[in-house]
Order: structure tokens, then sequence, then C-alpha cells
């Protein structure tokens, strides 16, 4: 193992204790890995990194311990009226990391060149996938950045709203051939997503995938058919 490769399985160790920690006490990991309490709280607290051995046990000690969909699922939060907030989700960066882990293992077959999302909700996401791909991230918005000469432009009327949208992305952003994974954290009706596809599309660049936090109805088994590609979504809201 390299040293590189070696120091990220720390890092990652780090990251699965921090989320079980948000469950489980100190006592509990404790009972469940073998060490006492203080060595756990200088791993948690990043104070100490174990050694490659032991990063291997204890990972395979612990990840049995996490479902991330489960994880995913406790944290959304729903009001009175079946409205949700997914923010507990995506500001727990040990969290993300994992899913962004998980997303990527999907997709590294697919030689991904880009991780395209829309801006806002989407750029957590985006941003922890796309390091995990070492590739870099772009992201439309719905304004013009002043400094920006030329735009991919796609306008559609979004069904909830009844007005027209349009997303812009700099021509920079996205090149003829490239290779573009799609993602956002929640996908509804799927227009906002049509339009990346529209925007990969006029750029000459292939979208090899979409991958969503939260799909609600039957959404991704209609873009899986109407545009053949993978489409896949951590949770399903009915």
């Amino acid at each position: 193992m390299s040293q590189l490769k070696s120091v990220q399985e720390k890092l990652r160790l780090v990251r699965v204790l921090r989320l079980l920690k948000k469950t489980y006490t100190y006592e509990e990991l404790s009972r469940i890995t073998g060490l006492p309490i203080t060595v756990l709280n200088r791993y948690v607290r990043g104070k100490v990194l174990p050694s490659a051995e032991r990063t291997k046990e204890l990972l395979n000690l612990l990840l049995p311990y996490i479902n991330i969909e489960e994880e995913v699922r406790r944290r959304i939060k729903f009001d009175e009226y079946g409205f949700f907030d997914n923010m507990p989700v995506l500001s727990d960066t040990a969290l993300m990391s994992l899913i962004a882990e998980d997303i990527a293992s999907r997709y590294l077959d697919k030689n991904v060149d880009k991780v395209l999302t829309a801006a806002t909700d989407g750029i957590a996401l985006g941003v922890h996938v796309a390091r995990e791909l070492n590739v870099d991230v772009v992201y439309a918005k719905k304004k013009k950045e002043v400094g920006v000469e030329k735009f991919y432009e796609v306008s559609y009327v979004p069904s909830a709203s009844g007005s027209v949208t349009t997303l812009y992305l700099p021509h920079w952003a996205l090149k003829k051939g490239e290779n573009v994974l799609i993602v956002d954290d929640v996908i509804r009706s799927g227009e906002t997503q049509k339009a990346l596809i529209e925007m990969c599309r006029q750029a000459g660049a292939r979208p090899v995938g979409m991958f969503f936090l939260i799909s609600v109805g039957d959404v991704v088994e209609r873009l899986k058919k109407e545009y053949n590609i993978p489409v896949e979504s951590l949770i399903k809201l009915e």
C-alpha cells in the first residue's frame, strides 16, 4: 500500500468513528473494538492516527455497524405537510464523505472527467464525489456571472412553479468528449437534470450516469429509460 493510500485509509477510519460516535457511546465503541476509551477519543479528535494494520482491523470491525441508507433516512426531517429538510445530511461531512466513497465506487469504470450539478443544493454532494473521483466539479447557476463571456444556456419550466427557469454554465466548464457524472441532492420531477443533460449535449460532452441522494416517486426509472444511462438514488421516497 502506498503512503498516500495508507493515510487515506486512516482518515477514512476517523470519519467512520466520528459518524458512529453520533450513535454509540465511547463505552459501546470500546466494547466493539476492544480499545480503551482514551485511545478511541484520540482517534476521533484526530490527535493521533492508528497504524496501517490497526486501521485495517478497525475498519473491518466497524463498517458493518454503518448503514448509509439508514443514516440518511434517520436524518431527514419531515414537517406536518410532508415537506422534508435534508440539511442534517448535507451538513454532516463524515457521512457525506462515506456517501461519496460509495458513489465514486459505482462509477470508477466510467472514466469520469467532470462532476456536474446545479447550484446550490447539489454543490455539497458534487464536491465530495468529485474529490473521491479526483476530478473537477462544475455547477450550473440560475444567473450569469460577471466576467464570463460565453455560457451554455438551457431554459425549462419546473412543474411545481409554472414559470421559466434558465440555467447557465460557463463554456470552459465542459469540453467536447468529456465523460460527465451528474449528481444532485434531491430529484423530484427531473426537469433540472434534463437541463443538465442538454448542457452536456451542447458542449459535446457525454453523460455517463446520474446519482441522487434522494429521489421522489418513479423519476429515476423514467430517466433511466429515457437516456439509457445508469440513474440511481441512495433512497427513494414515495
